[in-house]
């Protein structure tokens, strides 16, 4: 006769071990200490094997059941059930070692020696910021289309939208490692480039000279509470007009304050070249703010949360949106504007604030005039460019 619930509750301990069947080789086993477990008794290859279904009434009558089901349709299919549940539990522990974040960190070391420093820090930086406080903890295997899609459309909502193109290729690379070393089964990434946001390259959003006066007032009320240091960066970068690493990753024995120099060292710089940038007066004071904002750590904008990390890029992009100008401003922008200012309304050569901008001489004749004679222009111009914007606001 089959069981019931009300037979397995009531089912008392004995002297000796003893089973309560129900059928089809399913039975409950009862022990002496009172205990109950679910067993299934079968035969694969001509040899009788045990199943356990779990302890009762964690595991219920009807469970049970279901897993005897499983189990029959497994033999049909000519699969121990025993050495499927073993497979399965290994698999169920390989999945959660190899999260996204475990495997993304086994790719990273394994490329990081291909690439230039500053380049590998950039890339295991992004994937800090961006990718893995999303999808670090999930299982490799489990991560599906959509759930890739609203993490990289968190990146687009920022008006990052070549920053979240880079960051989709990345993701790219990792599935398809890991599927190389038998860590992944799939690469979702190409299912979902055709939802991204249509992106122009070398487009980067950027205020024309004629909002830069509206722009500076924003900081200067600072109705959207920015920290005293964040301020300090938005306005560094206006003045010395570096792109947004160089800046972040700024540390204080690059600043010269007696000779007012910068000098960003190759490893920091695109172009992989010493750079010098030449502090007028008013960046000279803002650097000393902010040496009382760091306080004693080496970097010169310490994230508030990791004083030992820099701030991220996101901290850049997150003051300009909080400021209204998402989507018009980007820290790349800051670049942009600079070159279009100092152009019209100082009147300074093209050259010279290209040059400034660290852009790379397109032959030899530039190259030598750029040794010898537009350092002393460029020192000139920061310091024109400086008193400029506190002309039009900047305090």
């Amino acid at each position: 006769m089959k069981l019931n619930d009300v037979k397995c509750k009531n089912a008392v301990a004995k002297d000796k071990r003893y089973k309560l069947a129900d059928g089809n080789g399913l039975h409950l086993d009862v022990w002496p200490n009172g205990r109950k477990y679910w067993r299934y008794r079968y035969r694969f290859n001509n040899k009788e094997k045990m199943l356990s279904f779990g302890v009762y009434p964690d595991v219920t009558l009807a469970m049970a059941r279901e897993e005897r089901e499983n189990a029959r349709r497994l033999l049909k299919d000519n699969i121990d059930p025993s050495q499927h549940k073993k497979k399965q539990k290994v698999l169920a522990q390989q999945n959660a070692e190899n999260t996204f974040e475990a495997v993304a960190r086994e790719w990273f070391e394994n490329r990081k020696s291909r690439w230039k420093p500053r380049y590998a820090d950039e890339v295991i930086k992004r994937l800090e910021e961006d990718i893995f406080p999303h999808l670090g903890s999930f299982p490799i295997t489990e991560i599906e289309p959509p759930l890739l899609l609203e993490v990289i459309r968190k990146i687009e909502s920022r008006g990052a939208l070549e920053l979240s193109k880079r960051q989709l290729q990345k993701c790219g690379e990792i599935f398809r490692y890991a599927i190389a070393v038998g860590k992944g089964v799939r690469d979702p990434s190409n299912d979902i480039k055709e939802a991204l946001k249509p992106y122009k390259k070398g487009h980067f959003a950027a205020l024309d000279v004629d909002e830069l006066p509206d722009f500076i007032a924003a900081i200067e009320r600072n109705d959207a509470r920015l920290y005293q240091s964040t301020r300090n960066a938005l306005k560094i970068m206006m003045l010395t007009f570096v792109r947004t690493s160089e800046l972040i990753n700024a540390t204080w024995d690059e600043i010269d304050f007696e000779n007012k120099r910068w000098l960003i060292p190759a490893e920091r710089m695109k172009m992989g070249k010493d750079h010098i940038v030449p502090l007028a007066d008013q960046t000279i004071e803002l650097l000393k703010d902010q040496k009382i904002q760091a306080g004693h750590w080496p970097l010169v904008f310490p994230s508030n949360v990791k004083p030992q990390k820099p701030i991220s890029n996101n901290t850049i992009l997150g003051a300009i949106k909080r400021l209204g100008y998402q989507g018009r401003m980007t820290g790349h922008g800051f670049r942009a504007l600079a070159m279009s200012a100092i152009k019209q309304e100082l009147g300074y050569r093209h050259e010279v604030v290209d040059r400034q901008l660290a852009h790379t001489p397109k032959n030899k004749i530039d190259k030598a005039y750029d040794r010898a004679q537009f350092l002393d222009e460029r020192t000139e111009m920061m310091q024109k460019w400086a008193d400029y914007l506190i002309k039009i606001g900047m305090k």
